[in-house]
């Protein structure tokens, strides 16, 4: 082997100390990049010259050292809680996946980094603009199985019109019953007692109903009877008349001599809300009367020698509601709270797993795109099939270990010192070489 040589093969250590260094200082750069991954410089080495020496054997003495590859270190990363809602951290393995234009390039890609926001237009997106992935639920929160730009900004709670009320109420068995006939036109003043409930109908317009009781009397064996009337305002009724008072429903109570309600009778009425569904089918839930199998009396509606009072009344609808806030569960499912005070499920997130993701190419900005090495990314619902869980709230540091860096770097450092004494001591000889001829 040649002087010239071993000037040739020194300086390959010293351009692999170099790259060693820019991979180095690649990483110190990123140790505070959220979802970051450390890369390490892989080295190999070079071919070998083949020397004849005594007795004929062969001997091969190295040409110096050459990069193999650049590998990426994809351990996990410590997560850092932020409380913004919208910042995601994967705790597992797989990538977010993200679609759009970056650099000039239209296509998906994958990423650890969850600074996400929603855009203008309701969708998820990464600082770059990029529409993260998801699998969007239907409006009753069951998840779809395609995926495809995750859009939760616009979602909307649709109206449920009401059609069951329950009441549960005393009704003051001391109360006289009333002289003047029942008016629907005045209520308040031809009835003993009354209690209030919010109706929707299928546009979710509200309709505030009263329950007026009036106690009609006793039976001959001790029994007191009331009639109910559910009255609301004629004007959110088709033919109604607006600030009159209109009967959607009526019907009969019994109670027994231990104030227990026995029977509900005579039930009829309809409820036509103006320009919405006709004939509303609304059941006011009074108890459990004795005179069903197994009913107590005493669930509901009651009698007993206390002052006449509500206990609770409720219905099941509610009106439309907008999407007033969001938060995530660790399987990525989005839920929204809404200002009509419903949540559901409005979707969630696809995650990535790439056969071999350190063979993905780093396309800058904190993405990472396919190669031919890497292999086709399979998506899925996060939590699924050894995908990453989900962390909201809070964001995947840089798995970088800064102490493990730095002394690379002194190792680095000495490396490429070595190297260069290595050309600097084959020039010295050289130079020796060039003084013999004097």
């Amino acid at each position: 082997m040649s002087l010239v040589s071993s000037l040739y093969t020194g300086q390959s250590g010293l351009e692999q100390s170099s790259t060693d260094l820019s991979v180095i200082g690649d990483n110190i750069a990123n140790s505070n990049t959220v979802g970051y991954k450390s890369s390490r410089a892989d080295f190999s080495t070079a071919m070998a010259q083949q020397m004849l020496g005594a007795g004929g054997v062969v001997s091969q003495v190295g040409l110096g050292t050459e990069l193999m590859s650049v590998q990426k270190i994809l351990t996990q990363g410590a997560l850092n809680n932020t409380g913004v809602a919208t910042d995601l951290a994967l705790d597992g393995t797989g990538f977010f996946v993200a679609k759009g234009s970056h650099n000039g390039r239209q296509g998906q890609f994958y990423t650890r980094a969850g600074q996400f926001s929603m855009d203008k237009s309701g969708y998820l997106v990464n600082q770059e603009g990029l529409r993260i992935q998801g699998y969007p639920a239907d409006p009753t929160g069951v998840v779809g199985s395609s995926s495809g730009d995750l859009k939760l900004g616009a979602s909307a709670s649709p109206a449920l019109k009401s059609s069951t009320v329950t009441a549960k109420a005393n009704l003051d068995a001391g109360t006289a019953t009333l002289a003047a006939a029942w008016d629907p036109l005045n209520p308040g003043t031809t009835s003993n007692f009354a209690t209030s409930v919010t109706l929707f109908d299928s546009l979710g317009k509200e309709h505030q109903t009263e329950i007026y009781f009036r106690k009609t009397g006793n039976l001959a064996t001790g029994e007191a009877t009331w009639t109910y009337h559910a009255m609301t305002d004629g004007g959110g009724l088709t033919g109604g008349v607006a600030k009159t008072p209109t009967e959607i429903q009526t019907g009969d109570l019994t109670f027994g001599l231990d104030g227990a309600l026995q029977s509900v009778a005579n039930v009829a009425g309809t409820f036509n809300p103006l320009n919405a569904t006709q004939a509303q089918a609304v059941t006011i839930n009074m108890g459990d009367p004795t005179a069903v199998a197994g009913g107590t009396g005493l669930l509901g509606v009651t009698q007993f020698s206390a002052a006449s009072a509500p206990i609770s009344v409720t219905q099941n609808g509610y009106g439309s509601g907008e999407l007033a806030n969001i938060s995530m569960d660790k399987e990525g499912k989005v839920l929204g709270a809404f200002t009509n005070g419903q949540s559901r499920v409005i979707g969630q997130l696809t995650i990535a797993l790439v056969g071999a993701a350190d063979q993905m190419e780093r396309a800058g900005g904190n993405l990472f795109a396919e190669t031919t090495g890497s292999g086709n990314a399979t998506l899925g619902k996060a939590g699924s099939g050894g995908r990453a869980g989900v962390v909201a709230g809070a964001l995947e540091n840089s798995n970088v270990d800064l102490s493990n860096e730095f002394i690379k770097m002194i190792t680095a450092q000495r490396n490429y010192q070595a190297n260069a004494k290595t050309v600097s001591t084959a020039d010295q000889l050289l130079a020796e070489l060039m003084n013999l001829k004097r």
